[in-house]
């Protein structure tokens, strides 16, 4: 167990932290492991009925940690694995985001059945301003949500969006005080892990049934269009842009 993820029981549901504050909660390869094995545990642990995914201290999570992104030693990066999981996870997942949420950190809150929103939440798809595709299956996953539209804007724009708009669009249930924020999921958690596990599972599965095939497809056509865009000169010109803290040159 990773010091990174921190994991607490509040008798049937588990509570999954990312535990990185000081970096954001920015994603490196020893956290996507954890993620990738938390969620396979609590999906074959029966006594957990539901999951509540936080950000500790002032973040959800600034996305994945560029600084770390290298070779893991397990063939197919954890990332891969990871957002396999938690898409895959058959049990009610409750999400709790504050703060900065950024890329994966923004893109995993789509596979969330419920998503309350501190007031202080920002959220950003820069994929476009990284030259790169979108990932967790979110091509799809946000548009089935929000619409093709509204979808293609967020995603073109890599514009901020803020709480409220995060309600106003249905990327979110409610604005919530972030001073609230983990207390209100969990006890909503609480309230849906009073019912029993074989009828929230096959909820779950009747409500993720007709969108299965689609989302497979989205994490094939992303990963494979990563891996013709990951290393790109516009890829590599973004990157070094940000950590030079500089504005980008594109042609």
């Amino acid at each position: 167990m990773s010091d990174k993820l921190l994991q607490q029981r509040h008798g049937p549901v588990l509570q999954l932290s990312l535990n990185r504050p000081q970096k954001k909660n920015a994603i490196d390869n020893e956290l996507w492991i954890a993620l990738r094995e938390a969620f396979k545990a609590a999906a074959a642990d029966d006594s957990v009925r539901c999951v509540v995914l936080h950000g500790a201290g002032d973040n959800f999570s600034a996305g994945v940690d560029l600084s770390s992104f290298g070779d893991s030693g397990e063939g197919e990066h954890p990332f891969e694995s990871a957002a396999r999981a938690v898409a895959d996870f058959d049990k009610p997942l409750i999400a709790a985001a504050h703060g900065v949420a950024v890329g994966g950190g923004a893109t995993v809150l789509f596979h969330a059945d419920m998503v309350y929103a501190g007031d202080s939440l920002r959220l950003r798809l820069p994929f476009a301003a990284l030259a790169l595709p979108p990932e967790w299956a979110s091509s799809y996953m946000l548009q089935a949500n929000i619409g093709a539209q509204r979808a293609a804007e967020l995603f073109y724009s890599a514009d901020w969006i803020d709480a409220a708009r995060a309600v106003e669009l249905g990327m979110a249930l409610e604005v919530v005080p972030d001073t609230e924020l983990l207390q209100r999921a969990l006890a909503r958690a609480a309230a849906v892990a009073r019912w029993p596990l074989s009828g929230l599972r096959e909820i779950k599965r009747c409500l993720r049934l007709p969108h299965r095939a689609a989302i497979d497809a989205a994490f094939h056509a992303e990963q494979a269009a990563m891996m013709r865009q990951a290393g790109s000169a516009e890829n590599i010109e973004a990157v070094m842009a940000i950590m030079e803290k500089r504005e980008p040159r594109f042609d």
